[in-house]
């Protein structure tokens, strides 16, 4: 939240406090915490004024880049998907769509001539979220609006391709006038990875199956992944990607790790078990190499690049974010690992909540988790942080007013929420168990599992709608425990598909 938002706070009649309060055992608190960051993140955004210029509507403030809009919206459609809670919606509908440009690909031409793949992408991402969850769609606007906003994305990018060197792969930035046109990196290859495998599942395509497939086998041949599932930050097309810049950022792994998550979740048999060994080296290198700055701070997230060393940016202060919302997601659709990622997420949640503490509204969140206080610190990238760490402790508790992510009614996929196998990570508990058997069908059903059918609008939601606006289902089915389900949703029309290159 900015400094100097006490008075906002106090007329908006939340309480003023000095430090943000959260008790992980208590879903009340977990909400109250969310809803206090979510505010406090929507009191950053300034670009729906009556002042506002055009072309600036849906952008953060600057020094913020264009792309990081695209970011705020996808965690804050995440809030809304998880607590329900519908005052913001408007907003971010208005943010979501402010920024499409004429061709409704997310290429404004305010921002043209300096987009990257990876810019792009994170927009396409937040719609892929809108469509999973059933966020409302603006009175006016195509029933399919966000599904064709994504899709009109990943065609952009499959054009961009490039086989002139390194065998493949996407570069970077999108002009060649733009510095690092050359550079082929491992966020642009594995955004456009990850909205291939969501997109594959949700709408059956093997189109978007095949792509991912292929950008996967380009990122480990070319060495963006390594056999320990590290994941590397970029490579050089003018040398043949023939050297790699073995930085270490969290968004990498992570970004890669939802789509292997999905893609497990949407196979079966030997792929099925090919996606779950990389989801499982994925989420091993995700604690391994971002979770425990300092012996006594084991399970608390950070960013080792830059954070330790005072030079993160305010890209890399918000990094941390897409690493909790992406391992939370993971654990959902692949939850053999939600245990460890629970572990490891709440602890790292903990300590936001003790950074959490600064400015005059005593609830301004920090970019330093470990110092079990404010660091002085400040901004959208720190506020986002923490709100996606809190808030992910809603979707990992099973609290979540939406779940599971939606498919189009021809599409089947099964939801495990009592795991066969479970993987130990993080700090100590708990061992790796045997594998689970799937059947034709893709329902893997564990011992004291029951398995059902049923439809994704009515299963993946359940609660009042708490300032509703008239948007909402009225749905109040609760999943039990033990359920394996089929979801389904009414499918898109006049979707574009495009065939590997």
């Amino acid at each position: 939240m900015r400094a100097g938002s006490l008075l906002a706070v106090t007329a908006a009649g939340l309480p003023a406090v000095r430090s943000l309060q959260l008790d992980v055992d208590s879903t009340d608190s977990i909400r109250n915490a969310a809803s206090t960051l979510a505010y406090g993140m929507m009191d950053y955004y300034q670009n729906n004024q009556s002042t506002t210029p055009p072309t600036d509507v849906g952008t953060m403030p600057p020094p913020l880049y264009w792309w990081m809009g695209g970011a705020v919206w996808g965690g804050l459609i995440d809030f809304w998907a998880y607590t329900n809670y519908t005052r913001y919606n408007p907003t971010i509908q208005q943010g979501l769509l402010a920024q499409t440009g004429p061709d409704n690909n997310y290429m404004p031409p305010a921002y043209y001539y300096t987009l990257g793949n990876d810019d792009q992408t994170f927009w396409a991402l937040a719609c892929l979220s809108a469509i999973e969850y059933g966020f409302p769609v603006p009175e006016g606007s195509s029933s399919t609006v966000y599904l064709d906003l994504a899709i009109a994305v990943f065609n952009s990018q499959v054009y961009r391709w490039d086989n002139s060197s390194c065998s493949g792969g996407l570069k970077w930035q999108v002009f060649e006038s733009r510095s690092g046109y050359h550079y082929k990196n491992s966020i642009s290859n594995g955004g456009f990875f990850q909205m291939a495998s969501r997109l594959a599942r949700y709408t059956g395509n093997q189109t978007y199956l095949d792509w991912a497939e292929k950008s996967w086998d380009w990122m480990w041949d070319i060495g963006l992944i390594d056999p320990n599932y590290n994941v590397f930050d970029g490579t050089n097309d003018l040398i043949n990607c023939s050297e790699i810049d073995h930085t270490a950022w969290s968004y990498n792994p992570s970004m890669l790790l939802y789509g292997t998550a999905i893609l497990y979740n949407y196979t079966d048999g030997s792929a099925s078990e090919m996606w779950q060994e990389r989801t499982s080296g994925l989420v091993e290198a995700c604690a391994r190499n971002f979770f425990g700055p300092f012996d006594n701070t084991s399970n608390v997230m950070y960013e080792p690049s830059c954070e330790l060393s005072n030079d993160c940016n305010y890209d890399q202060k918000s990094f941390k974010a897409y690493l909790a919302r992406w391992m939370s997601k993971a654990s959902v659709v692949a939850p053999y690992i939600s245990e460890s990622v629970n572990r490891l997420l709440t602890d790292s949640a903990e300590a936001a909540a003790e950074a959490c503490s600064g400015g005059t509204d005593g609830v301004t969140c920090g970019q330093k988790w470990y110092t079990g206080e404010w660091d002085g610190d400040y901004g959208v990238s720190e506020q986002l942080s923490a709100l996606e760490v809190v808030q992910s402790l809603l979707l990992l508790d099973g609290d979540a007013v939406r779940q599971y992510p939606r498919t189009n009614e021809s599409v089947r996929v099964r939801v495990e929420s009592s795991p066969t196998t479970t993987l130990s990570i993080g700090a100590p508990t708990g061992t790796a168990s045997g594998t689970g058997e799937e059947n034709s069908d893709q329902t893997t059903t564990s011992p004291s599992a029951q398995s059902t059918s049923t439809d994704a609008s009515e299963a993946s939601e359940s609660g009042s709608d708490e300032e509703g606006d008239g948007n909402e289902s009225n749905a109040n089915f609760v999943l039990p425990a033990s359920i394996v389900a089929s979801f389904v949703l009414p499918a898109a029309a006049g979707l574009l598909f495009l065939g590997l290159a």
